[in-house]
This record gives structure tokens, sequence and C-alpha cells, in this order.
């Protein structure tokens, strides 16, 4: 093993990551409410050294219920049982800041941290789209650039709730009466713009200190604040120079920032369609595209870029869309879908046929030995720190990456052949952070 360590994180997703996965003959679209399914899947993963397991999740039905699946279990419930069914994967979720109240998610994500033994890790999302926002007594969703202030103080909040419990304030003392040690358990008292919670958190500090953060925006906003807060970031990228170009700006963010480059690891998304041969491959990839229901596939794009395209035909190049500060949504996945369709001159049924595999994450065809020389390329060209791994087809496509990539890579010598660490962070190499309220203690000492 080199000193720089490849990451694979397994982005789990109904039956898979095309969206036309359900009506592969390879899926079973009624595993998406079978638990066991998904805590194959995990097993799946753990078997092929992955740090960890990712679910996304939204606050609304994404698509339609006529032509795709529709429902999903929520995160962390779900990651609860996985939890159950593996020992050292981590164990990642979704949780947006706009529509949650920091001391609910600092909770959840604590006990998933402590049911687990410390394999717990948030992707925080602000959530864009009027639809999300519509479920929570709004009519349209906040300004881009507030979502991501409230984001900002969400963190604050949850990450003092974790530190309200210093390491060693359990005394436990049966003889004595004394459970823990008042002084060194401690409200927060937070005021600020968008929250005002008292504290402490009610559960004592959990074995990470703090869940791993992860940060998927990518757009300016969302670079400056995983330059702030995350320490692994899920991005969308389509070419090798593109994916260069974020990663070099976001590690100088971070440097800015007062903090160690390595302390954030960069996964873009890759969606392997793999082959015995390239041909197996390319049909594979032709097959999926084949299946994809185009009144859905535009509806859903139009919702992904916040621009109506439903009434443009299928086979004329994509409008020209508007500037990128007209868009309230997703700013940064607007960019990429825009970038794509102008620098191919895509007509909108290439355009569906090129997202389908995953929603603007690289799709890349071919043999295992392609897919590992991929990997290698971007990861030792300061192009990733590692990959997120979202399996066209579930289970069969994550246990082909499994037995076949992975050898691939651990041959390189580019990655694990076993864990060495207990927890995420150890997966990861990030250290435990120490808590505020000792780290303060200790200085006054």
């Amino acid at each position: 093993m080199s000193d720089r360590e490849l990451h694979l994180n397994a982005f789990l997703m109904g039956v898979g990551h095309h969206e036309a996965a359900w009506r592969h003959p390879r899926t079973d679209p009624r595993a998406v409410d079978d638990v066991a399914h998904f805590q194959n899947l995990g097993r799946i993963a753990e078997r092929g050294t992955f740090d960890s397991v990712f679910l996304a999740d939204g606050v609304q039905i994404w698509g339609d219920v006529r032509h795709s699946i529709a429902n999903r279990f929520e995160p962390v419930t779900l990651l609860t049982a996985i939890a159950q069914a593996t020992e050292h994967i981590g164990l990642i979720a979704t949780a947006s800041t706009g529509f949650s109240e920091p001391y609910n998610l600092a909770r959840l994500f604590s006990s998933l941290d402590h049911i687990s033994g410390g394999r717990a890790g948030w992707n925080i999302v602000t959530t864009a789209g009027d639809r999300s926002a519509q479920n929570f007594n709004k009519e349209a969703n906040t300004e881009h650039a507030e979502r991501y202030q409230r984001a900002a103080e969400f963190l604050d909040v949850v990450t003092a709730l974790w530190d309200s419990w210093e390491d060693d304030a359990l005394v436990v003392d049966g003889k004595s009466g004394v459970f823990a040690d008042e002084t060194k358990v401690h409200e927060i008292n937070h005021k600020g713009r968008f929250f005002a919670v008292r504290g402490p958190l009610n559960s004592v500090r959990s074995p990470q200190g703090h869940p791993l953060l992860v940060q998927a925006g990518s757009s300016e906003d969302g670079k400056e604040f995983a330059a702030t807060w995350a320490e692994a970031v899920f991005t969308a990228q389509q070419t090798h120079e593109e994916a260069t170009a974020f990663y070099t700006d976001l590690k100088r963010r971070v440097v800015a920032n007062g903090r160690s480059a390595d302390s954030v690891k960069v996964l873009p998304g890759i969606v392997p369609v793999l082959g015995g041969t390239e041909a197996e491959a390319d049909r594979l990839a032709d097959e999926l595209t084949e299946l994809i229901v185009p009144v859905r596939a535009v509806r859903q794009l139009s919702e992904l870029i916040g621009v109506d395209l439903t009434g443009h035909p299928l086979d004329e190049p994509v409008p020209a869309l508007p500037p990128v500060t007209r868009i309230n949504g997703a700013k940064s996945r607007f960019e990429l879908v825009r970038d794509l369709a102008e620098r191919e001159k895509l007509t909108l049924r290439q355009l569906i046929g090129r997202l389908g595999g995953g929603r603007g994450h690289q799709v890349v065809a071919g043999t295992p030995e392609q897919i590992a020389d991929h990997i290698e390329l971007w990861f030792t060209t300061g192009a990733a720190d590692g990959f997120n791994v979202m399996a066209p087809l579930l289970p069969s496509g994550l246990a082909e990456f499994v037995d076949h990539v992975v050898p691939l890579l651990r041959r390189r010598n580019l990655f694990r052949s076993e864990y060495t660490g207990r927890t995420l962070r150890d997966h990861y190499g990030l250290p435990r952070p120490v808590n505020r309220y000792t780290e303060a203690s200790l200085t006054r000492a």
C-alpha cells in the first residue's frame, strides 16, 4: 500500500442508480422495501473493504410514481439495520439542514454512532427545490445563499451539542450515587439568527466524538461550506479536466481556512457499467438506455436543473438555458448539465440518455481493467482521493465491482486488503475531534 490510500464509498440507491434499473431483468424492484436487500448490499461492500456505504435522501417524492420507484426508507433508520448486519463498514446518511432542527439531528447521528460502534457519517445538504419546502409549511424554498447561512449555524449548534458531554463525564458510581460529573456536562446556550438551543444533548459523547461530516454541494457557496466543515466531499464531475480543477480549488480553499489539505477527501461519483468485454459493457449500457421512459426522464431533468423542458421536442438540441444566477436550486448540477449539453451539442433525447445512469455523475462502461485504469488515473493525477461507486444495477453491479475491480486495485497497491481501524474516521485516516470544553479547560490550566 502506498502512503496515500484510495477511498471507496458504495452509494446505495434502491435496485440501482440507473433510472431504468427497476425494469431490467437483473433486478427485483420489490427489494426496495426489503431491509434484507440493503443489509446484503452492506455485506457486499464490506467484503470489498469499502470505507463506507451511503444513503441519499430527500423530503419529497423524486420523479413520478407512475414510471419510477418513488418509495424509500428513512436513511438513519435503515443504516441502523445495516449496522447490525456488518462489523466494519462506515454508515453515511443524508439529512437536510433546511427542514430539520439541530437538536434532533445531533441526537440521531450520535445514536447511530453509538449503535454502530463509531461508524456514523452525516451527508449535509441544504435541500433545493420548492416541492420539498411545500412539505414543510412553505410555498417556496429560501434563497440559495441563505440556505448555506442556515447550514453554517446549524453545524455550529450540532457540533457544540456533540461536545456537550466531555469524554470522561460519566462516573457511574453506584456506591456514591453519582452517575455523571455535572461539571463536565454543558449547556451550550446558543442564540443565533436561525436557532436558539439550550442543550446539553441527552446522549453522552459518541465513539467518534463527531460523526464524520460529508458534504455534496459544488457551487461557490457549497465549496466554501465544505472548506470550513466537510471531511469528505461527494461531487459530480464529467471530465478529468473538470475534476482536477474542482479538486485543486477545493483543497486550496481548505488550506485557506487553516486546515490541512488531507483533512478533506474528495470522492467524485462513478457509475461503473461492467462487462467481461468492452462490447458486453456497451451492450448493457444500451439496454438500460432503451428502458428509459422519456416523459419521466424529462420531468426529472426539469426538476434537477430547475428549468421546465417538458414541452421541448426530444430530437431537437437542448434549448439555451438561463444564466446560473437565475437558478435557486442546485446550481452546480445545473452548470454540469448545461455544460454537458453545450459541449457535446446534445439533443434532449441524448441528454436524458447521458444522465440516466447517474444524474450527472460520470458513467464509465468497460471491462474491470478499464474501470480500474480510470480510477487509478484520477487518483494519481490530482482529480480524486477516491470514488463514490454508484452501481447501475443492485446488487449485481456492486458485487461485480467488488469481485473484479477491487482485486485489481489491490494488486496495483492502491487499496486496502483488510480493515486496519475500527471507526469510519479510522477508514478515512482522520483524527477524532478534541472536545471543545476539555480543550478549553486544558488551555486555562
